[in-house]
């Protein structure tokens, strides 16, 4: 005997849609899966940086660099590609030498060894050099001091080297000297592209001396173990 299945298939039409019982209505409903995943995805690109933007971050960095900045060393500094940062410094060097109908400025910026400086225009030293002999000096601080006596012991010397023996920042303190004359910028290094100091004949006749080896020898003065100054101290 054959048990007859009296219980009917439910309609195709009765059965409720999986999409919309789970919340999903396909990718134009209102909480689909696929217009879900495009509302939720917001991030930005960044708008590309623009060129005169890197050159006034360029010229602001290069005003206060002592020594010459490499366009690796820039392009960090500002963060962008090397390619844009020597496109920017061309931009700067042209703009500074008044190329295209600008202003001529007093100052240059130039390439010495590996980097990049700025610099006052040879035909204005003169100016400068006068306007800086005619302020009314101030005595040095002890730090000045410090600086200056490591330099004329050690002369040539860069930067690096000074920062070294001292084990302090000297940027402040060379550009102070710098200004007043009493120290001058000697070489440039072909290879690190760091800059060496020297005195001046402004420091001598200050001190009374006609050279620094009648500097008075400073070995009687230095503790034992003194760094930086082992081996040629007079």
């Amino acid at each position: 005997m054959t048990v007859e299945n009296t219980a009917e298939a439910p309609d195709v039409a009765d059965v409720p849609d999986l999409a919309e019982a789970t919340g999903a209505t396909g990718a134009t409903g209102a909480t689909g899966f696929a217009e879900g995943a495009e509302a939720t995805d917001t991030t930005e690109v960044p708008a590309p940086v623009e060129d005169a933007q890197i050159e006034r971050a360029l010229e602001a960095i290069l005003m206060v660099a002592d020594e010459p900045m490499s366009l690796i060393t820039l392009a960090t500094a500002v963060g962008a590609p090397v390619k844009r940062v020597r496109a920017a410094v061309a931009a700067l060097v042209a703009d500074f030498d008044g190329e295209d109908g600008g202003v001529r400025r007093g100052f240059e910026l130039r390439e010495v060894g590996s980097g990049w400086r700025i610099y006052v225009r040879e035909e204005f030293d003169p100016v400068v050099s006068g306007y800086v002999l005619q302020q009314n000096p101030t005595k040095l601080s002890q730090a000045a001091l410090e600086t200056l006596a490591v330099i004329a012991y050690k002369q040539p010397i860069s930067r690096g080297a000074i920062a070294s023996i001292r084990a302090v920042n000297v940027d402040s303190v060379v550009r102070t000297l710098l200004g007043r004359g009493l120290i001058t910028e000697l070489f440039t290094d072909s290879e690190t592209g760091a800059i060496n100091y020297g005195t001046t004949d402004l420091l001598l006749s200050q001190l009374g001396i006609n050279s620094v080896d009648e500097l008075p020898k400073i070995s009687p003065l230095l503790a034992d173990g003194a760094e930086g100054f082992e081996g040629d101290v007079r």
